[in-house]
């Protein structure tokens, strides 16, 4: 996790066996629960969750699929990097990327240097499942099951080689926040 010689007993969480401190950055798929799985874990860790997708509408004033509408995607994978990147973390915490971000530009090796990397893996039939309210959700608002599950399937297999960065891969279909704090652990 963190390299650091000094100890801040604010910042450090205690666990048995291991302390965990630094960032927690959770990366996966559109619908694997990064942003709920995030919450449970700094809830059990006692540390602030951030979910950059929800700072990107508070600082812009625009839910995702009105800044993609704005901007572009690639207007919007700027600024996802550069949130990403200037954002002022606690020394501990836990964060929620959006699903495109580990594979745009240098970001899955920035939070590889920066913090703790889970990939939050799960099959394209799973995700189709947990993936009913699209309209928030810009590249699949028009898409039904089938084309949904088909265009995961691609999605995936460009994504993997970034997500598969991670430096722990779990996964995420029967995941809480306590398997993930145990395997954080190990």
């Amino acid at each position: 996790m963190s390299n650091t010689n000094h100890t801040n007993s604010e910042n450090l969480i205690t666990v048995p066996g291991k302390t965990i401190s630094g960032i927690i950055f959770l990366v996966g798929y559109m619908g694997c629960g990064k942003s709920t799985k995030a919450k449970q874990l700094a809830h059990r860790l006692d540390c602030p969750v951030i979910d950059l997708d929800a700072e990107i509408v508070a600082k812009t004033g625009k839910s995702i699929a009105e800044y993609f509408a704005e901007f572009g995607e690639g207007g919007f994978r700027d600024y996802e990097s550069e949130m990403l990147k200037t954002f002022d973390y606690p020394e501990t915490c836990v964060v929620a990327t959006g699903g495109g971000l580990p594979c745009f530009f240098d970001n899955m090796e920035w939070m590889n240097a920066h913090g703790e990397t889970v990939y939050l893996q799960m099959e394209p039939a799973a995700l189709v499942s947990r993936l009913h309210n699209r309209q928030k959700r810009p590249l699949i608002k028009d898409l039904n099951d089938e084309q949904l599950l088909v265009f995961i399937k691609e999605k995936l297999q460009e994504r993997d080689p970034f997500y598969t960065q991670a430096k722990l891969i779990v996964d995420a279909f029967d995941l809480d926040g306590e398997k993930l704090e145990t395997a954080l652990k190990a």
